[in-house]
Protein backbone atom coordinates (compact mmCIF):
# COMPACT_ATOMS: atom_id res chain seq x y z
CA UNK A 1 0.00 0.00 0.00
CA UNK A 2 1.25 3.56 -0.73
CA UNK A 3 0.55 6.66 0.29
CA UNK A 4 0.43 8.51 -3.09
CA UNK A 5 0.33 6.53 -6.42
CA UNK A 6 1.41 6.95 -9.84
CA UNK A 7 -1.78 6.12 -10.94
CA UNK A 8 -3.52 9.16 -12.33
CA UNK A 9 -6.91 8.88 -10.81
CA UNK A 10 -6.17 8.43 -7.34
CA UNK A 11 -4.16 9.71 -4.42
CA UNK A 12 -3.15 6.50 -2.53
CA UNK A 13 -3.40 2.43 -2.41
CA UNK A 14 -4.97 0.46 0.00
CA UNK A 15 -4.30 -3.18 -0.25
CA UNK A 16 -5.79 -5.17 3.00
CA UNK A 17 -5.83 -8.55 -0.14
CA UNK A 18 -3.14 -9.54 -2.02
CA UNK A 19 -3.03 -11.38 -5.04
CA UNK A 20 -5.47 -12.55 -7.26
CA UNK A 21 -6.62 -15.53 -10.12
CA UNK A 22 -7.48 -14.20 -13.93
CA UNK A 23 -11.25 -13.95 -14.69
CA UNK A 24 -10.72 -12.38 -18.47
CA UNK A 25 -9.35 -11.52 -20.94
CA UNK A 26 -8.63 -7.49 -19.40
CA UNK A 27 -6.33 -9.66 -16.58
CA UNK A 28 -3.83 -11.45 -19.26
CA UNK A 29 -0.89 -8.74 -18.70
CA UNK A 30 -1.86 -7.93 -15.15
CA UNK A 31 0.43 -5.61 -13.98
CA UNK A 32 -0.05 -6.52 -10.38
CA UNK A 33 0.74 -9.91 -11.26
CA UNK A 34 3.96 -9.23 -13.09
CA UNK A 35 4.98 -6.60 -10.32
CA UNK A 36 4.43 -9.51 -7.59
CA UNK A 37 6.21 -12.70 -9.12
CA UNK A 38 9.58 -10.62 -9.42
CA UNK A 39 9.02 -10.94 -5.31
CA UNK A 40 8.13 -14.92 -5.57
CA UNK A 41 11.16 -16.67 -2.93
CA UNK A 42 12.01 -12.86 -1.46
CA UNK A 43 12.11 -13.80 2.58
CA UNK A 44 9.89 -11.23 4.33
CA UNK A 45 9.10 -9.33 1.36
CA UNK A 46 5.64 -8.44 1.05
CA UNK A 47 5.10 -10.32 -2.06
CA UNK A 48 7.25 -13.47 -0.76
CA UNK A 49 4.52 -15.21 -1.92
CA UNK A 50 4.04 -13.81 -5.28
CA UNK A 51 0.48 -13.48 -6.56
CA UNK A 52 -0.87 -16.01 -4.56
CA UNK A 53 -4.19 -14.80 -2.88
CA UNK A 54 -4.11 -13.99 0.93
CA UNK A 55 -5.53 -11.67 3.34
CA UNK A 56 -3.16 -9.05 5.28
CA UNK A 57 -5.32 -7.72 8.57
CA UNK A 58 -2.84 -6.15 9.61
CA UNK A 59 -3.03 -3.48 7.09
CA UNK A 60 -6.93 -2.91 7.50
CA UNK A 61 -6.31 0.29 10.54
CA UNK A 62 -3.69 1.85 7.32
CA UNK A 63 -6.53 4.41 6.69
CA UNK A 64 -7.21 5.31 10.08
CA UNK A 65 -3.47 6.72 9.89
CA UNK A 66 -3.77 9.15 7.41
CA UNK A 67 -5.32 12.63 8.85
CA UNK A 68 -5.66 14.49 5.68
CA UNK A 69 -8.64 13.35 3.09
CA UNK A 70 -7.74 11.29 -0.04
CA UNK A 71 -8.98 9.33 -3.00
CA UNK A 72 -8.03 6.10 -2.22
CA UNK A 73 -7.76 2.86 -4.49
CA UNK A 74 -8.60 0.10 -2.36
CA UNK A 75 -6.81 -3.36 -3.40
CA UNK A 76 -4.59 -2.05 -6.08
CA UNK A 77 -3.05 -5.09 -5.57
CA UNK A 78 -6.29 -7.91 -6.20
CA UNK A 79 -10.03 -7.70 -6.22
CA UNK A 80 -11.98 -7.33 -2.97
CA UNK A 81 -14.78 -9.61 -4.27
CA UNK A 82 -12.66 -12.68 -5.25
CA UNK A 83 -14.74 -15.89 -4.30
CA UNK A 84 -11.93 -16.61 -1.71
CA UNK A 85 -12.19 -13.79 0.06
CA UNK A 86 -14.86 -14.04 2.70
CA UNK A 87 -17.61 -12.02 3.28
CA UNK A 88 -17.16 -11.23 7.07
CA UNK A 89 -13.35 -9.76 6.06
CA UNK A 90 -15.15 -7.74 3.20
CA UNK A 91 -17.02 -6.73 5.97
CA UNK A 92 -14.42 -5.55 7.91
CA UNK A 93 -13.25 -3.89 5.12
CA UNK A 94 -15.97 -1.69 4.27
CA UNK A 95 -16.71 -1.11 7.97
CA UNK A 96 -13.17 0.65 8.00
CA UNK A 97 -13.75 3.07 5.27
CA UNK A 98 -17.03 3.56 6.71
CA UNK A 99 -14.63 5.20 9.58
CA UNK A 100 -13.49 7.29 8.07
CA UNK A 101 -15.36 9.54 5.95
CA UNK A 102 -12.07 12.32 5.26
CA UNK A 103 -11.20 9.66 2.37
CA UNK A 104 -13.35 8.54 -0.75
CA UNK A 105 -12.75 5.01 -1.35
CA UNK A 106 -12.45 3.68 -4.95
CA UNK A 107 -13.44 -0.24 -4.91
CA UNK A 108 -12.88 -1.75 -8.30
CA UNK A 109 -13.93 -5.63 -9.15
CA UNK A 110 -14.68 -7.64 -12.22
CA UNK A 111 -16.37 -10.41 -10.05
CA UNK A 112 -19.42 -8.00 -10.35
CA UNK A 113 -22.02 -10.83 -9.54
CA UNK A 114 -20.75 -11.23 -6.60
CA UNK A 115 -20.74 -7.64 -5.66
CA UNK A 116 -24.13 -7.67 -6.62
CA UNK A 117 -24.96 -10.88 -4.57
CA UNK A 118 -23.35 -9.54 -0.79
CA UNK A 119 -24.36 -6.15 -1.47
CA UNK A 120 -27.16 -6.02 1.09
CA UNK A 121 -25.01 -6.88 3.32
CA UNK A 122 -22.88 -4.22 3.32
CA UNK A 123 -22.79 -0.44 4.46
CA UNK A 124 -22.73 2.22 1.74
CA UNK A 125 -22.08 5.51 3.16
CA UNK A 126 -21.23 8.31 0.79
CA UNK A 127 -17.38 7.89 0.82
CA UNK A 128 -17.55 4.48 -0.83
CA UNK A 129 -17.51 4.58 -4.41
CA UNK A 130 -17.60 1.53 -6.40
CA UNK A 131 -17.03 0.63 -9.64
CA UNK A 132 -16.47 -2.64 -12.49
CA UNK A 133 -14.12 -3.01 -15.10
CA UNK A 134 -15.03 -4.02 -18.57
CA UNK A 135 -12.65 -4.89 -21.27
CA UNK A 136 -15.03 -5.31 -24.11
CA UNK A 137 -18.49 -5.92 -25.00
CA UNK A 138 -18.95 -9.49 -23.46
CA UNK A 139 -18.55 -7.88 -20.17
CA UNK A 140 -20.59 -5.52 -20.57
CA UNK A 141 -23.05 -7.43 -17.92
CA UNK A 142 -21.46 -6.34 -15.05
CA UNK A 143 -22.33 -2.89 -15.88
CA UNK A 144 -25.97 -4.11 -15.02
CA UNK A 145 -24.91 -5.89 -11.89
CA UNK A 146 -22.77 -2.60 -10.75
CA UNK A 147 -26.49 -0.67 -11.19
CA UNK A 148 -28.08 -2.87 -8.67
CA UNK A 149 -25.57 -1.65 -5.82
CA UNK A 150 -26.50 1.10 -3.64
CA UNK A 151 -23.15 3.05 -3.96
CA UNK A 152 -23.63 6.78 -4.00
CA UNK A 153 -21.00 6.64 -6.99
CA UNK A 154 -21.24 4.09 -9.57
CA UNK A 155 -17.79 3.87 -11.84
CA UNK A 156 -16.61 2.15 -14.95
CA UNK A 157 -13.06 1.40 -15.36
CA UNK A 158 -13.09 0.70 -19.17
CA UNK A 159 -9.14 -0.35 -18.79
CA UNK A 160 -7.73 -2.12 -20.76
CA UNK A 161 -10.30 -1.46 -23.24
CA UNK A 162 -9.47 -4.16 -25.64
CA UNK A 163 -12.69 -3.90 -28.30
CA UNK A 164 -15.41 -1.42 -29.04
CA UNK A 165 -18.15 -1.37 -26.21
CA UNK A 166 -20.83 -0.11 -28.36
CA UNK A 167 -23.88 2.11 -26.67
CA UNK A 168 -22.94 2.23 -23.14
CA UNK A 169 -25.83 1.79 -20.00
CA UNK A 170 -24.97 5.00 -18.66
CA UNK A 171 -28.07 5.75 -16.28
CA UNK A 172 -26.98 5.97 -12.40
CA UNK A 173 -23.00 5.85 -13.98
CA UNK A 174 -21.50 8.78 -12.27
CA UNK A 175 -18.14 8.44 -13.45
CA UNK A 176 -16.12 6.88 -16.31
CA UNK A 177 -12.62 6.02 -17.06
CA UNK A 178 -11.04 4.74 -20.36
CA UNK A 179 -7.16 3.30 -21.08
CA UNK A 180 -5.35 1.88 -23.02
CA UNK A 181 -2.76 -1.35 -22.27
CA UNK A 182 0.64 -1.17 -21.31
CA UNK A 183 3.83 -2.84 -20.76
CA UNK A 184 5.96 -5.08 -22.78
CA UNK A 185 3.02 -6.85 -25.47
CA UNK A 186 0.61 -4.15 -24.94
CA UNK A 187 -2.66 -4.87 -27.31
CA UNK A 188 -3.60 -1.83 -28.99
CA UNK A 189 -6.25 0.63 -28.27
CA UNK A 190 -8.76 2.46 -31.52
CA UNK A 191 -8.99 5.98 -30.85
CA UNK A 192 -12.54 5.48 -32.67
CA UNK A 193 -13.12 2.98 -29.60
CA UNK A 194 -12.23 6.15 -26.95
CA UNK A 195 -13.70 8.47 -28.68
CA UNK A 196 -17.52 6.92 -28.97
CA UNK A 197 -17.47 6.80 -25.38
CA UNK A 198 -16.31 10.45 -24.48
CA UNK A 199 -19.53 11.25 -26.37
CA UNK A 200 -21.42 9.25 -24.86
CA UNK A 201 -20.50 10.78 -21.68
CA UNK A 202 -20.59 14.14 -22.63
CA UNK A 203 -24.49 13.40 -23.89
CA UNK A 204 -25.11 11.40 -20.56
CA UNK A 205 -23.36 14.40 -18.76
CA UNK A 206 -21.32 11.90 -16.78
CA UNK A 207 -17.49 12.83 -16.08
CA UNK A 208 -15.32 11.23 -18.04
CA UNK A 209 -11.15 10.74 -17.34
CA UNK A 210 -8.92 8.85 -20.10
CA UNK A 211 -5.80 7.88 -18.19
CA UNK A 212 -3.53 6.53 -20.93
CA UNK A 213 -3.15 5.46 -24.47
CA UNK A 214 -0.79 2.81 -23.16
CA UNK A 215 1.79 1.09 -25.33
CA UNK A 216 5.26 -0.32 -24.34
CA UNK A 217 6.03 3.31 -23.61
CA UNK A 218 2.91 5.02 -21.80
CA UNK A 219 4.39 8.07 -20.92
CA UNK A 220 5.27 9.00 -24.64
CA UNK A 221 2.08 8.04 -25.81
CA UNK A 222 0.29 10.77 -23.23
CA UNK A 223 -2.91 11.20 -22.46
CA UNK A 224 -4.26 13.32 -24.50
CA UNK A 225 -7.46 12.70 -26.33
CA UNK A 226 -7.93 15.31 -29.57
CA UNK A 227 -5.36 17.89 -28.12
CA UNK A 228 -6.89 17.82 -24.55
CA UNK A 229 -6.52 15.78 -21.16
CA UNK A 230 -9.61 14.30 -20.11
CA UNK A 231 -9.56 14.43 -15.74
CA UNK A 232 -12.98 15.03 -14.83
CA UNK A 233 -14.32 13.49 -11.42
CA UNK A 234 -17.76 12.71 -10.11
CA UNK A 235 -18.96 16.21 -8.40
CA UNK A 236 -17.19 19.44 -8.33
CA UNK A 237 -15.32 18.53 -4.91
CA UNK A 238 -16.15 14.65 -5.84
CA UNK A 239 -18.77 14.11 -3.55
CA UNK A 240 -21.59 11.65 -4.59
CA UNK A 241 -24.12 13.12 -7.30
CA UNK A 242 -26.11 10.68 -7.92
CA UNK A 243 -29.08 8.79 -6.05
CA UNK A 244 -27.85 6.03 -3.68
CA UNK A 245 -31.15 3.71 -4.26
CA UNK A 246 -29.89 -0.20 -6.26
CA UNK A 247 -31.84 0.02 -9.75
CA UNK A 248 -32.40 -3.06 -11.43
Amino acid sequence: MSDGSNIEWTDATWNPVLGCTKVSPGCKHCYAETFSERFRGVPDHPFERGFDLRLVPHALDRPRSWRRGRLVFVNSMSDLFHEDVPLEYIQRVFRVMEQCPQHRFQVLTKRADRLAEVAGELPWPKNIWMGVSVETAEYRSRIHALRRVPAAVRFLSLEPLLGPLGNLPLKHIHWVIVGGESGRRPRVMNAEWVRSIQRQCARAEVPFFFKQWGGRNKKAAGRELDGREWSELPGASGAAVGDVVAVG
